[in-house]
């Protein structure tokens, strides 16, 4: 199987304007996430997407392979789907779309969701043990899966969820598509779902798409507003 690593970076975010150059410790955000996404062994080209000249110049002086995809892409997909039409005459089988503010994900987490797409699921993504401080952030997505860990449903309201399953877990946003599936998925119209929650992976569910949800060992920190840099910092200042 061919597979195409995607990272999917703006400069624009709400919360958090220009994160993906902010400096931790002494590395850009983007840059971090580049270098643990280049050591896995599944992928046979990583990419980062923009629509921002300070990204993409920023990515050629670390050596990173970057392109430009248009600023109308409404997210993270819809920049995958581009970078995969700039790259339809090398044929890749599968597409993972990298989530570009988590710095210290395992490599081993792209490697399991191509395993995923390798044993016949269309699209796949991960999740990790909820601990309970977690249950009632609002800032954390939840996922509730049900037999074989096929996605049942996903929300920020931990008590909403206990009503579809008995296993809930903390949502990891990496996704791995399958190529034909992932053409497929950014021509679907939003859903009153997707709109309410703001959270994209329902309109998928909501027409007909199953989700295989892979359970991880590795806990991941996103950078989602300043605050949480402190929080990566102290894991990677343990970890050193």
């Amino acid at each position: 199987m061919k597979v195409l690593g995607i990272i999917p970076a703006r400069y624009d975010s709400i919360r958090f304007p220009g994160k993906p150059l902010i400096d931790i410790n002494g590395q850009s955000m983007i840059q971090r996430v580049y270098q643990q996404s280049i050591q896995s062994k599944v992928l046979n080209k990583l990419i980062i997407a923009t629509d921002d000249q300070r990204i993409f110049d920023h990515v050629t002086t670390f050596g990173g392979q970057v392109e430009f995809t248009s600023n109308q892409c409404k997210n993270g997909t819809e920049r995958c789907a581009e970078v995969l039409l700039h790259k339809a005459s090398e044929n890749y089988d599968a597409v993972i779309n990298i989530q570009g503010d988590e710095p210290i994900l395992n490599p081993e987490q792209i490697d399991q969701l191509a395993d995923l797409l390798l044993n016949g699921k269309d699209i796949a993504t991960l999740a990790h043990t909820l601990a309970e401080q977690e249950k009632q952030n609002p800032n954390i997505v939840k996922v509730a899966v049900g037999e074989d860990n096929v996605t049942i449903g996903f929300s920020r309201d931990y008590d909403f969820l206990q009503n579809q399953s008995d296993k809930i877990y903390k949502h990891i946003g990496l996704y791995g598509f399958k190529t034909s599936i992932l053409k497929k998925i950014v021509q679907l119209q939003p859903t009153p779902n997707e709109v309410f929650e703001k959270l994209e992976q329902l309109r998928w569910l909501d027409h007909g798409y199953q989700i295989q949800v892979g359970i991880t060992n590795h806990q991941n920190y996103s950078v989602d507003v300043p605050d949480d840099v402190i929080k990566i910092l102290k894991v990677l200042n343990k970890e050193g």
